[in-house]
């Protein structure tokens, strides 16, 4: 069998059914990856960065031999665990067909060497021409380029998460950006959280999202549906929730930013006290501790008097006190954010609403696009 390089827009075709090996370390694979790609490392960190420094400091033929020493012990183990990975995606995938998906970091050895094992062994193998190296100059052409957004807006405690997935579940196209960041946006937002990814990984994580739903919110593509007239007046956009720049410890990519700031924001309008209410639902739940610690991040900018107010309310257990003092800091915080935008009185539509109901805003928001 002869082993076929493939263009990236190829490659990311094919791993919507075929696996993806990603035959890089496990260091720079857990640094960042593509999404959905598995990992069949041909050398350790320890073992890459030994092969490394002998091809600098002695010759690239010497870096081969020690790298051979190291791949000839390991064959039959990354056959067998291609081989479970094979049966994975064979039952979970009826598109399914016998091709295996390579890269490493610049389409190089690493990647042909693991290619030329599997192909040997009867498998149909594809390798990514420039490896992740072209993957990551692909992310980067998706944040450049123009999108339709469309922003829910509103204070915190508004929900507009929820309405964000509930536009989703009626078939309008979305990117959650927290749920990608692993992160709600204040200072509370790591609770119940998993640990984020590193920059590069949500940049990855965002691009292909961006990909996918442009891709399927193309109006093109769905002229002829049978779909809601509501839904087809905004099937060639993309909504978003309004964030700061700054997601936790991660940041959305300055094109991608730019671009939601000069887009239309849905602001949802909810009284003060339903906020707080809802808000102290959703963070009642977790330790004392976890939510003192939150506050203490935030001191600088809350004041020390707040901060102590806050706090002490916790520790009285008075925790709707307690968030009344953080949401009145984030309402003047956001509002700040809100209007300082280029041309913001033409760009905010404010929608009213009594409460947090989801379906309401839904329907209230129909009338606006």
């Amino acid at each position: 069998m002869a082993i076929q390089k493939i263009n990236i827009i190829q490659f990311l075709d094919l791993a919507q059914s075929q696996p993806v090996l990603d035959v890089r370390s496990p260091g720079e694979y857990t640094h960042a990856h593509i999404p959905g790609a598995y990992n069949l490392p041909l050398f350790t960190d320890e073992e890459r960065k030994t092969i490394g420094t002998s091809y600098k400091q002695q010759s690239r033929q010497y870096a081969i031999k020690i790298g051979l020493d190291a791949f000839g012990t390991k064959m039959r183990a990354m056959v067998e665990e291609a081989e479970k990975i094979m049966l994975v995606q064979k039952k979970s995938n009826g598109n399914f067909k016998d091709i295996i998906l390579i890269h490493c970091w610049r389409g190089g050895m690493r990647s042909a060497g693991v290619a030329w094992l599997l192909d040997l062994y009867g498998y149909k193998v594809y390798s990514l021409a420039g490896g992740y190296k072209t993957y990551r100059n692909w992310c980067l052409q998706q944040f450049a380029k123009a999108y339709n957004f469309k922003i829910i807006g509103g204070y915190t405690g508004s929900g507009k998460t929820l309405l964000l997935h509930a536009l989703a579940k009626e078939n309008y196209s979305i990117i959650d950006l927290e749920g990608l960041a692993n992160h709600k946006g204040s200072t509370l937002g790591a609770l119940g959280q998993k640990i984020q990814p590193t920059q590069e990984m949500f940049e990855n994580l965002l691009a292909e999202k961006l990909a996918s739903e442009s891709k399927s919110s193309n109006i093109d593509s769905v002229a002829n549906d049978p779909q809601p007239i509501a839904q087809l007046k905004t099937a060639h956009c993309i909504f978003l929730e309004d964030e700061s720049q700054r997601i936790g410890n991660l940041q959305i990519p300055m094109p991608v930013w730019y671009s939601m700031r000069k887009a239309m924001v849905y602001f949802v309008d909810i009284p003060f006290e339903e906020r707080l209410n809802y808000l102290t639902n959703e963070y009642g739940i977790h330790p004392k501790e976890q939510l003192v610690n939150a506050i203490m991040r935030i001191q600088k900018r809350l004041g020390g008097l707040e901060t102590k107010n806050a706090i002490n309310f916790l520790l009285e257990d008075n925790f709707k006190e307690s968030f009344r003092i953080l949401l009145k800091y984030y309402d003047k915080f956001y509002r700040k954010g809100l209007f300082n935008r280029d041309d913001a009185a033409s760009l905010i539509k404010e929608i009213k609403a009594d409460n947090v109901d989801t379906e309401m805003h839904v329907a209230l928001l129909k009338n606006y696009l």
